[in-house]
């Protein structure tokens, strides 16, 4: 049966067919912004069907349908109904007076890991709130004067940045750096590393005891480049990290916590925004100006840049074969024997001695734990670190 609905493809004359589809069109618009306009006068006599229609019409986004991790910090938003879930939905109606178990989230492991992270003493008020935790800049060998530039603009953002140049040659690991930085009483290390003579990694790490997060770093555009940007002062900014939601997500939020002082300085209207949208972590720094007791103006400052979070391992970055000079060779012998057994009499004397010594020198050992030196390891210990089997589909998220 032939449609109702006249269809201008149906004329065969060029000119005619196209100005009736413009007309057609023109007539969609008309009756679609009148619609608009009808819709808008109604809401405005009755707010409370504008806050119903944006209720009833939210849109499908990768955001809000991620997949569920089992260690997020908030309430599964979306449970997928499952066999299980359906049996206990059976059983809670069969029997009326049984209640639903609700889904307990790892908040005592939370609670757990804060309480024993490298980061609990800066939160703890050990530390004097108004003086900024020290932080050592660096490149990676042979930087370029790009590199040096951001690196500036680094300097700028944390208010106890230092940054000192890499030198050439070896013994110059990023591991040896740490340990020196944290005997000399830094508190970070930012290592910003180049490829193609342009920034691409940073590695930031928490001194003197880890962990160390590495970051790939995407769109970097400095100060001078942004239109209209703001200058910076020597304020002490605010922080707002959006968007952490699960353990490890929170780990890395702490870590650029402890980046910045405990007391921001509020009268130089700065802040510092790291907003987290499907594991990209988006740096922005603006200005707010009070405009009307309703109103709030941001001015950016810059720069802006974006990180994603590749692993974080334990501790310090490692240093392969730090101190350890190669064996010589050893033969099986009668003598090598006798002279063994001859030494362990000896270490067994010595042990029988050791109570009288060590209560002379027990004054000694807290002055040797004082200067005990902050020595990388040798080995590399990953606690997350990314794949891409992890990625399982699109809307698999970490942070």
């Amino acid at each position: 049966m032939p449609t109702s609905r006249f269809q201008p493809s149906s004329i065969k004359n060029k000119v005619k067919r196209e100005e009736v589809a413009r007309k057609q069109k023109k007539a969609k618009r008309q009756d679609k912004l009148q619609r608009r306009l009808a819709q808008a006068k109604a809401e405005a006599n009755d707010p409370l069907a504008k806050k119903k229609r944006l209720a009833q019409n939210v849109p499908r986004t990768l955001d809000n349908t991620r997949v569920y991790d089992p260690s997020m910090l908030t309430a599964n938003p979306h449970p997928e109904p499952g066999p299980s879930t359906l049996a206990s939905q059976d059983d809670f109606a069969n029997n009326s007076n049984a209640q639903p178990e609700v889904e307990q989230q790892p908040q005592d492991e939370h609670a757990a890991d804060i309480a024993t992270d490298p980061f609990a003493a800066y939160f703890s008020g050990a530390f004097d709130p108004t003086v900024p935790p020290k932080v050592l800049v660096t490149t990676s060998p042979k930087a370029t004067r790009t590199t040096y530039d951001f690196c500036d603009e680094i300097c700028g953002i944390f208010p106890g940045a230092e940054f000192i140049r890499r030198k050439k040659g070896k013994g110059f690991e990023m591991g040896r750096i740490a340990g020196w930085a944290a005997n000399r009483g830094y508190s970070h290390l930012i290592v910003v590393n180049e490829d193609m003579k342009k920034p691409n990694a940073i590695t930031m790490v928490h001194l003197p005891e880890g962990p160390t997060a590495y970051f790939k770093l995407t769109s970097v555009e400095l100060t001078q480049k942004i239109s209209g940007h703001a200058r910076a002062t020597a304020h002490y900014p605010e922080l707002v990290l959006n968007g952490f939601v699960t353990r490890l997500g929170h780990t890395v939020g702490r870590l650029f916590q402890t980046l910045f002082p405990p007391m921001p300085e509020f009268q130089g209207r700065q802040v510092v925004t790291l907003h987290n949208q499907r594991d990209f972590l988006f740096f922005r720094r603006h200005r707010y100006a009070f405009r009307s007791p309703e109103k709030v103006a941001l001015q950016e400052i810059g720069p802006r840049f974006t990180l994603k979070l590749r692993y974080l391992k334990k501790g310090l970055p490692a240093v392969k074969n730090l101190g350890a000079p190669s064996k010589p060779l050893e033969f099986d012998t009668e003598e090598n024997e006798q002279q063994q057994e001859a030494q362990a009499l000896k270490e067994v004397e010595m042990g029988e001695a050791a109570p009288q010594d060590h209560e002379g020198e027990g004054e000694a050992k807290p002055q040797e734990q004082k200067q005990k030196k902050v020595v990388p390891p040798t080995e590399d210990e990953y606690l997350w670190i990314w794949k891409p089997e992890l990625e399982t589909t699109r809307r698999t998220f970490f942070l």
